[in-house]
C-alpha cells in the first residue's frame, strides 16, 4: 500500500457561491505550488439569510463531502458559515479547518487610525456580532459599527457589480457608517469584493476597505509551514465543484480570476462519494 504525503493532498476552499474564487485568486499569487479543491453551494446562495440550524447543516454536508475527497486543509471562505458554524464544528476530520474571519479582523485592527471601524456582510454575520466581538477582543478601545447589506450577494451572483441601480444601494447601505465617521471598513463577506468600486463610491474614497482574502491566504501559509505541509511538487491540480448548473459559476469566474476556469463539476452533496474530476492548470 502506498504511503499518502499529505504535503501533496489538495487545500479545500468552501462557499455558499461563486465569492469564494476571491480566495482562489489569491491562492494562485501566494501558493501557486498548491492544488486546490473548490466547492461552491450555488444551489442553495446566499446563506446570509438562512437560518444557523439550516447554515450549519450545509456546511457539515460540505465538510463531509471534503473528507471523502482527501484534502490537507479547509478553508471555509464564507463568512456566515464561518461566523455561525466554525467556532463550534465538531469531528476529527484529520486536517485542520480555518476561516476567514480572523484574518479579516487582525489586517482592520492594524490599518485604522482612529479607531472607528465599519464592518458590512449578510444578515447572519452580522448578526452574530462576531466581528464585533473579536475586534474588541484585539483592542478594547476600537469602535466598531456594523451594516447588513443582503442585496450585494444576489447582485454579485448576477453579475451586476458596475451598474447605476448598484451604486444607489451601496449609498443607501452605506449612508448610516459614513456618517460614523469610520476610517476603515471590513468587506465581511466573500462576494464584496467584486464590488469594491461601488462600495467605495457608496463610502468615500477616505475609508481603506478590507478584503480578507490576501490576509488569509497569507495565514494559511503560515500555517502550512509551521505543520510542514507546503506542497513541493511542480505540477498542480485544480477542482471545481457547484451544487447547481456549472455554466452561470464559469460564466462569474472570469469576474474573479480573469479566465474561464473550464470544466466544473456538479455534485450533490448527500451522494458526494460518487464525483471524481480533476482540471489541469
Amino acid at each position: 500500500m502506498d504511503i499518502i504525503d499529505r504535503r501533496e493532498l489538495p487545500i479545500a476552499v468552501f462557499d455558499s457561491g461563486v465569492g469564494g474564487l476571491t480566495i482562489i485568486k489569491e491562492i494562485l499569487n501566494i501558493l501557486p505550488q498548491e492544488s486546490v479543491l473548490y466547492l461552491g453551494d450555488t444551489a442553495r446562495v446566499p446563506y446570509g439569510a438562512k437560518s444557523a440550524g439550516t447554515v450549519k447543516r450545509f456546511t457539515e454536508e460540505a465538510v463531509s463531502f471534503f473528507a471523502s475527497k482527501g484534502i490537507k486543509m479547509l478553508l471555509v471562505a464564507c463568512n456566515t458559515s464561518s461566523s455561525l458554524v466554525l467556532p463550534d464544528l465538531s469531528g476529527d476530520y484529520g486536517f485542520k479547518i480555518l476561516g476567514v474571519v480572523d484574518a479579516g479582523v487582525e489586517e482592520a485592527a492594524k490599518v485604522s487610525r482612529i479607531k472607528r471601524i465599519g464592518v458590512i456582510g449578510t444578515e447572519a454575520t452580522i448578526s452574530s456580532g462576531v466581528y464585533e466581538r473579536k475586534l474588541k477582543e484585539l483592542d478594547s478601545d476600537l469602535q466598531v459599527f456594523s451594516k447588513s447589506c443582503p442585496l450585494f450577494v444576489p447582485l454579485v451572483e448576477e453579475g451586476w457589480i458596475d451598474e447605476p441601480e448598484s451604486y444607489k444601494i451601496a449609498s443607501k447601505y452605506l449612508k448610516s457608517l459614513k456618517d460614523k465617521k469610520i476610517d476603515t471598513l471590513i468587506l465581511g463577506c466573500t462576494h464584496y469584493p467584486l464590488m469594491k468600486r461601488v462600495i467605495q463610491y457608496g463610502i468615500g474614497e477616505h475609508v481603506a476597505l478590507i478584503d480578507s482574502a490576501k490576509a488569509f491566504v497569507k495565514k494559511v501559509r503560515e500555517v502550512l509551514l509551521s505543520d510542514d505541509l507546503l506542497s513541493r511538487r511542480d505540477d498542480k491540480e485544480y477542482s471545481f465543484y457547484v451544487t447547481d448548473e456549472p455554466d452561470k459559476f464559469n460564466e462569474l469566474s472570469e469576474l474573479f480570476l480573469g479566465a474561464a476556469i473550464g470544466r466544473v463539476k456538479r455534485v450533490d452533496l448527500k451522494e458526494c462519494n460518487n464525483v471524481s474530476d480533476f482540471n489541469k492548470v
